[in-house]
């Protein structure tokens, strides 16, 4: 397997783990301030990873700017502001289902606006990966899902998917003149200082004070981990394979998600998980899947 796709594989692991990780810190604080510790972390993190790599922090020159700023707006501020909103009246299954929708929207927005070629094997791999997801949120009743209608909670949702996918085909765009670190660090930066102000009329403060060792333990696991390598690789992958079929990898949270859950909370494996994680891989693989070359003709000896 390609290294590029390891990290993919290992970013959705990981990010599947900020689900108990973000239960335990969500416990303990307000969501904004949780999501500005969390960038706050990320960005110290990634400052000195980027000097690391490239021995300096590079600096923001003015064609830079308006791209990290859109960054840090949509990937890291709306993402957050969306989410949390959302789930105050969304129930996590319904959420999760509407975010499982990403990477077909990254497709048809790559086709749209950057000109991807989509193949007959995203046709069939990216349905197959939803159908996946849908199948392990539902445990096998998708139809459980649409009950309800669709309320200003399910916007919030449908917002995440759209900032996340603004995000990511940014991304692309800004990497022709940033390297995958600096983008990923300065958004991290910007979208931490856009969160401040409503980290701060939560009570940050007061937060801070009252957060014991576990707490801090997950919000460096969550800034350093979830936020700093594995949005550093994301990126990568991004800029080696293209921003739909990097995005397709998303579908694998979900499942990391549920897995983790196996392991460490210790709940049960059932069909819809096994059958559902099954397509999901499937999907993601037709997805990635590179179509063989013609054969050239052969030479006819006479």
């Amino acid at each position: 397997m390609p290294a590029i796709y390891v990290k993919l594989v290992a970013s959705m692991a990981i990010w599947g783990g900020t689900w108990v990780s973000g239960r335990i810190v969500a416990g303990a604080m307000e969501p904004f301030s949780a999501a500005f510790l969390r960038f706050l972390v990320a960005s110290i993190f990634l400052v000195f990873m980027t000097m690391r790599e490239e021995k300096r922090l590079p600096i923001l020159r003015r064609e830079h700017m308006l791209h990290a700023l859109l960054l840090g707006l949509t990937g890291v501020f709306a993402y957050n502001a969306f989410f949390f909103s959302g789930l105050r009246s969304v129930p996590a299954g319904k959420a999760a289902l509407i975010i499982a929708s990403t990477p077909a929207v990254m497709a048809i927005f790559s086709g749209l606006f950057l000109k991807e070629r989509l193949g007959r094997w995203h046709a069939v791999g990216i349905p197959l990966s939803l159908s996946g997801v849908l199948l392990i949120i539902s445990r096998g009743d998708p139809l459980a899902l649409l009950e309800g209608g669709l309320g200003r909670g399910e916007l919030y949702i449908f917002g995440c998917v759209a900032a996340w996918s603004a995000y990511s085909l940014l991304g692309k765009r800004a990497m022709v003149i940033m390297s995958p670190l600096t983008a990923v660090t300065w958004s991290c930066i910007i979208g931490c200082i856009l969160l401040l102000p409503a980290a701060l009329a939560e009570g940050l403060a007061g937060t801070v004070r009252s957060i014991g060792p576990v707490v801090w333990g997950n919000l460096l696991f969550l800034g350093v981990m979830a936020t700093g390598l594995s949005f550093a690789w994301y990126y990568e992958g991004i800029k080696a394979i293209g921003a739909s079929r990097a995005g397709v990898f998303i579908n694998l949270v979900p499942v990391a998600a549920i897995g983790l859950g196996v392991l460490v909370l210790g709940e049960s494996v059932t069909w819809t998980l096994a059958a559902g994680g099954a397509m999901v891989i499937c999907g993601v693989w037709l997805t990635n899947r590179r179509p063989q070359p013609a054969r050239a003709p052969a030479d006819n000896a006479a």
